[in-house]
Formats: structure tokens, sequence, C-alpha cells
């Protein structure tokens, strides 16, 4: 049976191109199979064995189902449009980072053979990373429902205008103030939006949620962790401004005076591929080029002989 994966690539730089080539005619040496996007896929025809051709498909929710992996050649954002297709399979994700910081990745660049090479020998573990389930509620009843992966954000639709909200934890109100808007984030997601707009950075292994209030009018707005399985709901004031719901950036939804958006831990986590067992503080300095320059580590304990 011929083993299959998925390449998602971001085709913006023609680069990208050049890596995809490449990544194609290794594993298809290896009689791995790759589906590609059909826009995405831009080279001219490769010398590929008989029958490994890459399979053009269109990027529909079940483009995943049956693949070994997702290999993700770009950045954070082309991982997040990934990971939309990855969740619902339940299969995993491996990142070469193309783009920029690149968090979500496992791999950069130069590791990039080392990724191919676990992939071809199924040569590497799986960690999986909690997700937000958020719903809009008007009158009671759901309107629309997304997913989120790094964070769900309410926030304002007019530039000029203010955010009355309060917000909810398990069914009490805890605070109520003026603001841009409202960041529910996870762990993976405490690097991203919620770490730019103040937030703590949260260990992955850590279950819980985080709450950032941006730009809030108001002394107690500070962000709050708290329990991966609490509630959370931020109401809009029925006579205020309209909202909308953003999920990692990318699902957007409508949120009208009056509603509320309702934000609890996911059912189905989004599944990432390990290469090697890493503190996530050496990903931290590495990512953000923390100046650690001087640290010396824990003393060494004297030999007892």
């Amino acid at each position: 049976m011929t083993r299959e994966a998925l390449l998602v690539v971001h085709s913006g730089r023609k680069a990208n191109q050049r890596v995809a080539a490449g990544v194609v005619q290794r594993l298809a040496a290896a009689g791995i199979r790759l589906r590609i996007f059909a826009d995405e896929w831009t080279e001219e025809p490769l010398d590929l064995p008989v029958g490994m051709e890459p399979i053009p498909i269109e990027a529909k929710p079940q483009a995943a189902e049956g693949v070994e992996v997702v290999l993700v050649l770009g950045g954070d954002g082309t991982l997040l449009r990934a990971a939309e297709l990855a969740r619902p399979a339940g299969v995993p994700l491996l990142g070469v980072n193309l783009g920029r910081v690149g968090f979500l990745a496992e791999a950069d660049p130069e590791s990039l053979d080392e990724a191919i090479t676990a992939v071809i020998e199924s040569d590497y573990h799986v960690e999986e990373r909690m997700t937000l389930e958020a719903s809009v509620m008007l009158n009671g009843g759901p309107v629309r429902s997304s997913w989120a992966l790094n964070e769900a954000v309410v926030e304002k639709v007019n530039r000029g205008r203010i955010l009355d909200v309060v917000l909810e934890v398990d069914g009490r109100p805890v605070t109520g103030f003026g603001c841009d808007g409202v960041l529910c984030a996870t762990p993976t997601g405490s690097t991203a939006y919620a770490f730019s707009a103040g937030g703590p950075v949260v260990w992955p292994d850590v279950q819980a949620l985080l709450l950032v209030p941006l730009t809030a009018h108001a002394l107690f707005a500070r962000p709050l962790v708290i329990s991966p399985s609490s509630a959370v709901a931020v109401e809009l004031d029925a006579r205020g401004y309209p909202a909308v719901l953003v999920c990692d950036g990318r699902r957007t939804i409508p949120v009208p005076p009056g509603a509320r958006v309702e934000l609890s831990q996911g059912e189905a986590p989004v599944r990432l591929v390990r290469l090697r067992e890493q503190p996530f503080t050496d990903r931290l300095v590495r990512k953000f080029s923390l100046p650690v320059r001087g640290w010396r580590g824990a003393p060494i304990p004297p030999n007892p002989s």
C-alpha cells in the first residue's frame, strides 16, 4: 500500500516552490506520495518514479484524511491553515519554518533534511496541543461557532469606538470595562497575539486558558490564567457597538450588540510532530533571541569519591 502525506506550502515565494520540489522528489524516491493543492503547485514536471507523481487536490475539509502526516513549508500562518485540515482528520502536523519567527514549526531550513528523514522512517513523536471552541450566542441561541489553536479574539469593528463588555467565568461575572477587545488564548497561543498584548508566556504542558483584555479602560484589566475546564463568556452591551470574533486570525464571525461569545476548551486537539525531546525553554530562547549570555548553569556537585 502506497504511503501518502499532504504537503501545504506558502507558495507566494519562488524559493518555497524549489524547496517543495526537492521534498516531493525525496519522498517519492522513498515510496511516499504527496497530495498537493493544485493552486500551490506550479513547478515543471519532475523526474519521479512511475505512479509517484503528486496528487493535485482541492483544499476541502477532508483533504488530510488517510495521510500519515501533514508537512507544512512556510510560517505560522501556513501551519494554522494546515491545522484546519489536520485537526478533523486527527493527523499530525510537521512544520518547516520558511517564514519569520515560525514558533509553531518544528524544523528550520537547515534541518529540513532531518525532518524529511524522520517522515520517511516514521521516527518522531507527537505532541497534542489543546484548542478552543468559540460560539456566538444571541437571544439565548447559537449563531455560529468556530475553533482556534492559538487564540479567539472578540474585537471592535469600528476603529473610533470602544466595546463595552462584561467578562464571565463559570457562570459568574468577573468584571466589565470598555476596551478594544478581549483575547482568549491557549498555552500554544500565549507566544502569539496574547504575548504582543502583554499576556504571560505559558508553557505548552500547562493546561490553562488565558484571558487578555486589549487596551481596556479599567483598573482591574490584567491578564487572567484560569482552569482549562472553565467556561468563559464575553458579553457585549446591547446599547453598544458591534464586534467580530476572530479565530487564529483566519475565521471570523460577526458579533452584534447584546450578543455573547462563549469560550471553552476544545474537544479535539491539534497534533504536532516533534523530532526530538527539547525543553520549551530552549525554543523560547531561540525563537525570541533572548539574551542568555553569561549563563553558567547550576554548579556541578563534587565527586563523592
